[in-house]
């Protein structure tokens, strides 16, 4: 690996009140003819997710004069609440299409930022999810935007923002029908967009992590009328290909098989007629003693026949989960040199930090990728898969494990209390089982690579990945059985929630910030009626919690409401389950990251890169810290965890957004070299777009702040002076 020390440049500062930043970029083509290279017509700019432009206007000579050309402000900010927008925001022929955060679906003037529509498919009641974009959609005399929200696809008349009455049941479907498990009793979203091939939106889901999620099944849906045309099993049904790597195989146990769905979106290849698809594990997360076996098609990266749906092959990139490695992000669309010769590929970034390369057609590796013995659980019902494929070229983008040089220096306290805590965990390597101890994960649930994914330059054959390097621990747990009848129900309130919310907001109800919110003090911020709305619908990242019952619920009110005097008395509830004997192994300390005592990553720098990795001949060409910690800027670099992914331009720049610092910034894409950077005025956690519009370049990034910076609501377009 070639080593890079950033050269010095001049940096024209910009301090905008800027929430979404748009510099001027043409994308390629879109999904009809009629889209020009002007535009930035699909998520990630085209099917082939290359978040590449041919735009050059903004180049490496003039980057530093850029300035805001526009601001749009969304107007659905709040203290109280999550704001951040993950949208890559789509430009077709001069209109903006975007979303707020809390899901609002709007049209903007390009050129200036003036609103033209706005829909809300809540109609003003409580959002929940992410939407990290939309899908455009046209024929000779009907231009359509597609999108979910909640537990429904949509479909909008992409002039006027009019709901299409004729699309499913008055322009929506409900993506929780089709399944194969009862409607109301699960809870299924969609954080990234579908694909469009011809007149099929194939469409992925976000179901949840908890053992009764539903399957994420991918289903194809008729751009028209909203009918399922076609459904692949992600889970193999008796008799598919795939079902004998699950253990048992009744309809009993397949009502118990969860997860195993596409949530990071997917890339496709026209000319093929083949959607690539890259699949998340099985729940639990991390358990499998109920799911012995491989698993497919868990963590696997899929090829369908977009047509049909029909099987072409696949390719399992961790055997048994239980690490929640899922597949973050859309493959990208390649071509590389191999053997002397041209091959069309698919590459696969992971949160593991390797790279996957395919043959597109055959899915054939392109690098040898070698099955490696790793440890086993130390829990008697568990059962891991003795090995696990490692490719050995491209070379990983993050640390494979935490080694005694990595704990941190941050000051000898920090060090000693590290390597104490160090000494108490069962940490040997990648791949280590969660244990009862506490399991250093490292590369962790947040990467390495996350849904941003990568950027491709098509001339130069490098890919483009920010990372994360930042440890966690994770805890499993065997949860105590039923409590006995005479518990009260504050008593049982907290079983219900140690195996049904601990998992993302600690045992001790102090969260995982900034993704997870503490609880510790819900019953200041949200009344009792409130809170078992977002356990009912869900929120943000949270998933509606449909399988549990009233009477769960109610214990769990008790529980994070404090109500040890007046509801003591247990409940009992006529014609219902009540509860359930749900005795499981649980993730105690699932996402919480391994912190020095000053709440700093466990490990030394740099916390979060940006990698540009040459698929030609599987080095990584240059690798540069991505952002810093204002509290530690002094000692240079510290890199940062990020969110949002890079985009490349003809111009040789490579922009990015995405780290707490409040920075968007412009690297050489050759070298690394940073070239320009801003200050935004919070967060800008989304993937750039890049447009033309009236012979000027723009480039622009949703902005709305949270993981640990102010909320903000707004997209901010920055151009060369006019």
């Amino acid at each position: 690996m070639k080593s890079f020390n950033p050269v010095p440049v001049k940096i024209r500062s910009y301090s905008f009140i800027v929430c979404a930043i748009i510099f001027g970029g043409t994308a390629l083509v879109g999904c009809h003819s009629g889209v020009s290279e002007s535009d930035w017509a699909v998520y990630k700019s085209d099917a082939a997710s290359s978040s590449y432009s041919t735009l050059s206007q903004i180049n490496k000579q003039n980057v530093n004069q850029l300035e805001v050309a526009w601001k749009y402000e969304v107007g659905d900010a709040k203290e109280e609440d999550y704001s951040t927008i993950e949208t890559n925001p789509l430009i077709v022929d001069n209109v903006l299409y975007g979303a707020s955060p809390y899901l609002k679906v709007f049209a903007l003037n390009a050129e200036t930022g003036e609103e033209l529509w706005r829909f809300d498919p809540f109609e003003g009641g409580r959002a929940r999810g992410y939407m990290r974009s939309v899908v455009y959609w046209e024929d000779s005399n009907d231009q359509r935007i597609l999108f979910s929200a909640g537990p429904h696809l949509y479909a909008l008349d992409a002039s006027t923002g009019e709901l299409i009455a004729n699309f499913g049941t008055e322009g929506k479907v409900d993506l929780n029908v089709g399944l194969g498990r009862d409607p109301d009793k699960i809870s299924v979203k969609a954080s990234s967009p579908g694909i469009m091939y011809e007149n099929l939106l194939i469409m992925g889901s976000a179901v949840g992590e908890s053992y009764k999620a539903p399957p994420g099944h991918i289903r194809a849906y008729n751009v028209r009328t909203g009918d399922v045309e076609w459904t692949f099993h992600t889970i193999p049904q008796p008799g598919e290909k795939g079902a004998e790597t699950w253990a048992g195989g009744s309809q009993d146990s397949l009502q118990n098989r969860g997860g195993v769905n596409n949530w990071a979106g997917m890339s496709l290849d026209r000319e093929r007629g083949i959607v690539y698809i890259p699949l998340g594990s099985p729940v639990y997360d991390f358990y499998g003693g109920n799911r012995k076996g491989k698993n497919l098609y868990g963590n696997s990266l899929v090829a369908l026949d977009a047509s049909t749906g029909k099987y072409v092959w696949h390719y399992q990139t961790v055997h048994h989960d239980l690490w929640d490695y899922d597949l973050p992000a859309p493959p990208n669309l390649v071509t590389v040199q191999h053997d002397g010769r041209e091959v069309d590929a698919v590459a696969q970034v992971t949160k593991t930090g390797f790279t996957f390369v395919f043959n597109r057609e055959t899915g054939t590796p392109l690098f040898p990728i070698e099955e490696k013995p790793f440890p086993s659980s130390n829990i008697a019902s568990e059962q891991t898969w003795r090995t696990q494929p490692v490719p050995v070229k491209p070379e990983p983008f993050v640390r494979q494990g935490f080694r005694e040089e990595d704990v941190t220096e941050r000051s000898q306290a920090a060090h000693d209390a590290v390597q104490e805590k160090l000494g108490t965990l069962r940490n040997e390597g990648l791949f280590t089982p969660p244990d009862p101890r506490g399991t250093v994960l490292f590369p962790s649930t947040r990467g390495g690579a996350n849904w941003g994914g990568a950027a491709y330059d098509p001339h130069s054959g490098l890919l483009y990945v920010n990372a994360n390097e930042t440890p966690e621990i994770s805890t499993v747990k065997k949860v105590k059985q039923e409590p006995s009848p005479d518990k009260s129900l504050f008593e049982r309130g907290e079983t219900f929630y140690l195996q049904n919310c601990a998992s993302c907001h600690g045992s001790k109800l102090k969260g995982q910030q900034p993704t997870y919110p503490p609880l510790s003090d819900i019953a200041q911020k949200r009344s009792e009626d409130e809170v078992l709305e977002i356990i009912r619908q869900g929120g943000g990242m949270m998933p509606a919690f449909t399988d549990i019952s009233q009477a769960e619920k109610e214990a769990i009110i008790a529980f994070l409401f404090n109500q040890k005097g007046d509801r003591e008395k247990p409940a009992v509830h006529e014609g219902e389950n009540g509860f359930e004997n749900k005795g499981r192994y649980i993730n105690v300390t699932a996402y919480s990251r391994f912190e020095d005592p000053d709440g700093f990553p466990a490990v030394t720098p740099p916390w979060g890169t940006l990698n540009a990795i040459n698929l030609h001949t599987g080095e990584i060409a240059w690798r540069i810290p991505l952002g810093t910690d204002p509290e530690l800027e002094s000692s240079g670099l510290t890199g940062l965890e990020s969110a949002g992914g890079p985009i490349v331009t003809a111009g040789g720049l490579v922009f990015i957004g995405g780290t707490r610092d409040k920075k968007f910034r412009a690297f050489d894409k050759d070298t690394g070299a940073l070239l320009w950077e801003t200050t935004l005025p919070t967060g800008g956690f989304a993937t750039p777009s890049t447009y033309m519009s009236n012979g000027r370049q723009y480039v622009v990034i949703a902005v709305g702040g949270g993981r640990g910076t102010p909320p903000d609501d707004c997209y901010v377009a920055f151009a060369l002076p006019g």
